[in-house]
């Protein structure tokens, strides 16, 4: 974990001699520093590593720098400081216009920086939200979320959800006839009531879908929701499983979630793979999906970002995740101490746990 005070960085850079520069810089500021060269990635990293800085290129290859800046801001509080080639007024207008905090001409001046971001920490991060507000996402969030597990024989299932007061995002759902199990986990970025009536649209067409192949799903959720998610700025990571009960094969897509890991009967574990953007991201996107098989004794956990508060990276988190299912008596006690793993964690913390019993 990271110590007390700790602050981390995020250099959003395509061009390697720059973020090298920028890494020793921030370094020396006392920053633990992550790099993405593209504006998925960045987003991804944004939303996992929780970033007190972001310093934005413009010029990304498959995002437009503004368009990252004003989907970064959707989410996090974090300053963004803008570092561009293209020093000109229009330029930094529409920077400031998309969300960030400050600008800086490439190349870049050590001095300029260290003064910039120095400037920047000094300003109080972000407003507060209405207390009635919050108060009504938590109860939304609380609304969409099963009231009992299902029954699948030969299985054994647990999800939960512990609501911060500041975000309202998170939701899981899942839905069993006795042969087939379907479980969503997905996160719509912002925070309070907004997101919780993003998450609580999305859900109601998710199941709508129901039955369908993962890929098939997951393509016609975006499609009906990419335009609300367009309008409002917004989008939704997710992950989609479907298990046959009587073979263990599971067939799913995750929508840039990045949270998913299979636990083998031996404690080993291996990530569930990224087959696409978030929902909303970037328009008329495609969606690959994936496919692993449970013997018995195994065991899928899927998680949200609140977990990641209390580790200093992602393979710390899931790895410790792995750990606890191991030691758990159970999926509900797996579940249990998945939440407990986050109790420093500002953002919603929710998990699934299905095991294929030995």
């Amino acid at each position: 974990m990271l110590g007390q005070g700790a602050r981390r960085a995020l250099i959003v850079e395509d061009s390697a001699d720059v973020a090298v520069l920028l890494n020793a810089l921030l370094s020396r500021e006392g920053f633990v520093t992550e790099t993405a060269g593209s504006g998925h990635r960045a987003l991804e990293a944004a939303r996992l590593l929780q970033p007190d800085l972001i310093t934005l290129d413009l010029g990304l290859p498959d995002i437009d720098g503004l368009e990252v800046c004003r989907s970064l801001r959707i989410f996090t509080d974090a300053y963004i400081l803008v570092i561009s080639g293209s020093a000109d007024e229009a330029t930094r207008l529409a920077s400031l216009a998309a969300g960030a905090d400050g600008f800086l001409a490439k190349p870049v001046s050590p001095r300029e920086l260290s003064a910039r971001v120095q400037a920047m920490l000094r300003r109080p991060r972000g407003a507060a939200v209405p207390a009635s507000e919050l108060e009504m996402a938590a109860r939304v969030q609380r609304g969409l979320l099963p009231q009992r597990s299902p029954v699948l024989e030969g299985y054994d299932v647990a999800g939960a959800c512990r609501p911060s007061r500041s975000v309202g995002g998170d939701f899981f759902d899942w839905q069993s006839d006795g042969h087939v199990m379907d479980v969503t986990l997905a996160d719509a970025m912002g925070k309070g009531m907004g997101a919780a009536l993003i998450a609580a649209t999305a859900r109601a067409v998710l199941r709508a879908g129901i039955g369908e192949p993962p890929e098939a799903l997951v393509g016609h959720a975006a499609a009906a929701l990419e335009p609300d998610l367009e309008r409002i700025s917004s989008f939704i990571t997710l992950v989609y499983l479907q298990l046959d009960g009587a073979t263990g094969a599971v067939a799913y897509v995750d929508a840039g979630h990045g949270l998913g890991i299979l636990v083998d009967p031996d404690g080993g574990w291996e990530r569930l793979v990224t087959g696409g953007p978030p929902l909303g991201l970037i328009p008329q996107s495609t969606w690959s999906g994936g496919t692993l098989s449970m013997v018995p004794g195994s065991t899928v956990v899927v998680m949200s970002d609140g977990l990641l508060d209390s580790f200093a990276g992602l393979d710390e988190a899931l790895s410790a995740a792995a750990s606890v299912v191991r030691g758990a008596d159970g999926a509900h006690d797996a579940v249990d101490r998945l939440l407990d793993l986050a109790r420093e964690a500002e953002d919603d913390v929710t998990a699934v746990v299905f095991s294929r019993c030995a």
